[in-house]
């Protein structure tokens, strides 16, 4: 695996964009307030030229856009909920007002030594039996093959910031196109802001090994204990790798069947690949339409 290369991209080419003279009228210069006309306006779009922005070759506005958007995408990702999934089960928990039915025979120390004394229980050392659920660890695969600027780039760092916010504890994610890229391991603590910001450093190029990515994820997730373990693919899955007809579909099936739990997030624009692998699999799928629909193509998915 290899580690993130962020590439620059000249003023030139930025102004291609038809917003980007409004939003940087010179050099040096981000206009907050233009920024904000243009999200209201044309919210993909500013967010596509955001997410260009932050590998401008002018470093001022380089480190002015990333600021910004690493603000602006854990702010979309926070759409909803956190909640616990998977199946859950009573367990033996200390004591918490109303958390639960007392474990007489877990606190029984606890009642006869306050008996004994002649004073209070100790709260700290009852237990109470209580429903719990199990953790969820998503491994979020971002696919940075071919061209990744722009509207995939946005859409690849909503989707990090909207997985960091929905399991803080156990997550990771990875992009792949030749490799695989690790943006943040499943065991090692990584701010939200600073995964956000290795996801912005990508720029797409080479084959796309989806077999190998899929592998990658099966083996972040073997290190976690949660009880339900995701996969979120974000691809339109056509593999150019590994040789097999039909974009490489065989391969990838016979990899997506070894996930515990695979679901897929496909461009909306090129979806078929992706919906077939969902026939020939049986994992679940929606499409997004851009940045902005980011976060709530992922709790599509993962929303049963």
């Amino acid at each position: 695996m290899s580690t993130a290369r962020r590439k620059t991209t000249s003023r030139r080419e930025l102004q291609r964009n038809e917003h980007f003279d409004e939003i940087s009228p010179d050099v040096g210069r981000l206009d907050e307030e233009a920024l904000q006309r243009a999200l209201d306006e044309h919210p993909d779009e500013t967010l596509a030229l955001l997410a260009d922005l932050t590998g401008a070759t002018d470093p001022v506005l380089r480190a002015l856009a990333r600021r910004l958007a690493g603000q602006l995408f854990l702010d979309l990702s926070r759409r909803g909920p956190v909640r616990p999934r998977g199946v859950g089960r009573v367990e033996t928990q200390r004591y918490r007002p109303d958390g639960g039915d007392l474990d007489i025979d877990a606190s029984m120390d606890a009642l006869v030594a306050a008996r004994g004394g002649d004073v209070g229980v100790d709260a700290d050392e009852l237990r109470i039996r209580s429903w719990t659920t199990p953790a969820t660890a998503i491994c979020l695969v971002v696919d940075r093959s071919g061209s990744m600027g722009g509207a995939p780039l946005a859409t690849s760092a909503v989707a990090a910031a909207a997985v960091a916010w929905r399991s803080p504890d156990d997550y990771s994610v990875l992009s792949f196109g030749k490799d695989v890229v690790v943006a943040k391991s499943q065991d090692v603590a990584k701010s939200s802001e600073r995964v956000v910001d290795a996801v912005l450093a990508l720029r797409g190029f080479g084959t796309t090994d989806v077999v190998g990515a899929l592998r990658a994820a099966e083996d972040q997730l073997s290190r976690s204990a949660a009880g339900r373990k995701v996969t979120i693919l974000l691809s339109d899955c056509r593999a150019t790798a590994h040789g097999a007809t039909d974009d490489g579909l065989a391969d990838v099936a016979a990899a997506a069947r070894r996930i515990d739990e695979l679901v897929i997030i496909a461009p909306e624009a090129d979806a078929a690949v992706a919906e077939e692998l969902s026939r020939t699999t049986g994992c679940r799928l929606t499409t997004v339409a851009g940045p902005s629909d980011a976060a709530a193509a992922l709790a599509r998915v993962l929303d049963r």
